[in-house]
């Protein structure tokens, strides 16, 4: 039997793009008050660790399509409608912001269709956050004045014209979820004649102990990374502001290799933040 639903009941969080100090403090007091978590893969695990509640249900709903290791959006739903109904207070945790190539769409959908209070609270999304750790300001006054947010995940997402205006435009361009498709990203820039004062850059693993900047020029890249398996998750910085990158690095590559974020595994439902860890680890 539903039960009435008290306001609100599902918040909707981004935690940063890693660091668990680059998470705000509004999101820190609604993980506290949580009864149950959502989480994605790209939270830190600190986060949940320093302020998840022991009484927190965690259900890892993590997706990693490379691995093809991802929960279902539909189940996404399913159980955040499912725990409001019981008038849980539900956190639904996401590296990031919510709003930057996420599924919030879908799950406001849910929410709005079932009647159910929500609160979105932003955060730090990983353009953000690698851009200010590789010291590259991503609208620097001389260099860009704007900066475009785009993802190259399959082939067919951006169009020929699109390529060609992409190529041709002083904007900085950052690329989510496209480090299985980075040759051809530069290659197509590259057929196209995408000026040499622009330059390219792959940050590993953002803002983390593991982060690692490389750059390059497009002409040099394949020859440099081509072959390289860049760590998951990395973004694409392109444009002059990379430049800028030798000059005001102030956070030191890694020194050390590792992955800062686990892997996904299908069927991963963890009941407490202390299982939590025993599974990540």
């Amino acid at each position: 039997m539903k039960t009435n639903i008290k306001s609100p009941k599902v918040y909707l969080i981004g935690a940063g793009p890693g660091n668990p100090e680059l998470i705000t403090v509004k999101a820190v007091k609604a993980i506290t008050a949580a009864d149950v978590i959502l989480c994605d893969r790209l939270v830190s695990p600190e986060i949940l660790e320093t302020y998840v509640s022991p009484n927190t249900e965690i259900i890892y709903v993590g997706k990693e399509c490379s691995k093809n290791a991802s929960t279902p959006q539909s189940h996404i739903n399913t159980l955040m409608v499912e725990y409001a109904l019981q008038n849980k207070t539900i956190v639904r945790l996401k590296g990031g912001d919510v709003s930057i190539f996420s599924n919030i769409l879908d799950e406001l959908q849910a929410l709005k269709s079932n009647h159910i209070p929500y609160e979105i609270i932003p955060g730090i999304t990983a353009a953000l956050g690698a851009a200010a750790c590789a010291g590259m300001p991503l609208t620097a006054r001389g260099y860009s004045t704007s900066v475009r947010f785009l993802t190259y995940y399959k082939s067919e997402i951006v169009s020929e014209e699109y390529w060609k205006e992409l190529a041709a435009t002083n904007d900085t361009l950052v690329f989510y979820m496209s480090k299985g498709t980075l040759n051809g990203l530069v290659d197509r820039l590259n057929t196209l004649g995408i000026s040499a004062d622009k330059k390219i850059a792959v940050i590993e693993q953002a803002t983390t102990p593991f982060q690692k900047v490389y750059t390059s020029s497009f002409d040099e890249f394949n020859e440099k990374f081509g072959i390289h398996n860049f760590a998951s998750p990395s973004l694409v910085v392109i444009g002059k502001i990379v430049n800028l990158h030798e000059e005001f690095s102030w956070f030191e590559n890694a020194q050390k290799d590792g992955l800062y974020f686990k892997s996904v595994e299908n069927g991963s439902v963890i009941p407490n933040h202390q299982n939590f860890f025993e599974y990540a680890v």
